[in-house]
């Protein structure tokens, strides 16, 4: 049995129609906001081998990652810091028309491969997804050697003076002969939401000390400072498309984390009243996803976000699955309209990279958490979801 259906038969004190996230808010489980705390220490009081043997699994892949750091990579034009985070804007190419190439410009949905050479967003998945799977390996199972390799990761990353990067993303995405760095690279970090739920699971572990914690806590902090004030902070969060949505998921989770769970609120009520019903028409469609050239992945990106921030903000005491006003379209009403396009049926919009259904994965897996109903599990069958320890925890 898996663990969705261990927590749905009676194993848990919260029955399901509560939800085991009440027991969070009476002080169970860890510190986490992107799966659900209260089945997180349920997995952990009642160990499930399905579930156990995944995490380890995970936590196995994750051992063999080597400490990475801002500093081992390129510096930007305009950066004198190697301790600057910096990436290169992916859909920026050369320009044929000058002698120098530059001003570099756009050709949406096309990757330039010159991103490579810039490997700080590379390096920050790595250490977010590496230290999350470590962190879980350690929580469920107490392999002191997980949390010991996951605060190796984070410490180099984050804390050690020699190594860490500066809590800022000024020189993030930027266009070559156009800019140092600008707001759209504020996406690059929506990993760190991730490292938010690693540090929460990390907690009681030997390896993972008071003053990594406390060091963790200053450096959101000042990123947190950077990110709701600067220039490209600001122009991120005003961003209608889908940056402007994983700009609220990555807030609100640092928010929740430094304990500003006003901020958080706020932030989920605003979205929930202002920019859920601007991007998502009666039918589900989102216009300014289908403006691209890769429009269902971003129709299928932007439901994500918003699906992940639902998560994060939950215990607030908003729920974004509920539309801001009755009759309103909502975050499962554009889900829905994604549904019937797996790799059998041709989406009817543009969509230039081929075989990238799979972006509808995580918001599938969320909305069968949420509802229950049978139309998600087989959609996920459909588009060849699969799972992992974390989408049995949604």
């Amino acid at each position: 049995m898996n663990l969705k259906s261990w927590v749905c038969a009676g194993v848990l004190a919260v029955g399901c129609l509560v939800g085991a996230r009440v027991m969070v808010a009476q002080g169970v489980g860890p510190k986490v906001f992107l799966v659900d705390p209260g089945k997180l220490a349920a997995a952990k009081a009642h160990p499930d081998a399905e579930l156990v043997k995944m995490a380890k699994a995970g936590a196995e892949r994750a051992m063999r990652q080597a400490p990475v750091s801002v500093t081992m990579s390129k510096q930007a034009p305009g950066s004198e810091d190697k301790h600057d985070y910096v990436s290169l804007a992916r859909y920026f190419w050369p320009n044929p028309a000058t002698a120098d190439h530059l001003p570099y410009v756009r050709h949406d949905g096309q990757s330039n491969l010159e991103i490579h050479e810039y490997k700080d967003h590379e390096y920050l998945d790595e250490v977010a997804g590496g230290s999350r799977a470590l962190a879980l390996g350690w929580y469920l199972t107490g392999d002191e050697r997980y949390a010991g390799h996951a605060a190796v990761l984070l410490r180099t990353f984050f804390l050690t003076p020699e190594t860490a990067m500066n809590p800022n993303l000024e020189h993030a995405q930027f266009i070559p002969g156009v800019n140092t760095g600008r707001g759209t690279g504020v996406l690059d970090a929506r990993g760190l939401a991730l490292v938010v739920d690693a540090v929460g699971m990390l907690a009681g572990s030997k390896s993972w000390t008071a003053a990594d914690q406390a060091g963790m806590v200053t450096w959101m902090s000042a990123y947190y400072q950077w990110l709701t004030t600067s220039e490209h902070g600001k122009a991120e969060a005003a961003a209608a498309n889908n940056h402007g949505s994983w700009y609220a998921a990555q807030a609100a989770s640092i928010a929740m984390f430094l304990g500003k769970t006003e901020d958080a609120r706020k932030m989920a009520e605003r979205v929930r009243e202002e920019r859920i019903p601007a991007q998502i028409d009666a039918k589900g469609d989102q216009r300014l996803e289908l403006a691209r050239t890769n429009s269902f992945s971003y129709s299928a990106f932007n439901v994500e976000a918003l699906t992940e921030l639902a998560a994060i903000v939950s215990s607030t005491g908003v729920d974004l699955y509920k539309p801001a006003k009755a009759g309103d379209a909502g975050i499962l009403v554009a889900l829905n309209a994604l549904m019937p396009y797996d790799s059998g049926h041709a989406w009817p919009h543009q969509q230039i990279t081929k075989g990238l259904e799979k972006g509808i994965c995580a918001p599938l897996a969320r909305a069968s958490a949420r509802t229950g109903e049978a139309k998600y599990v087989d959609a996920e069958r459909r588009f060849d979801c699969g799972t992992d320890a974390f989408k049995m925890m949604e």
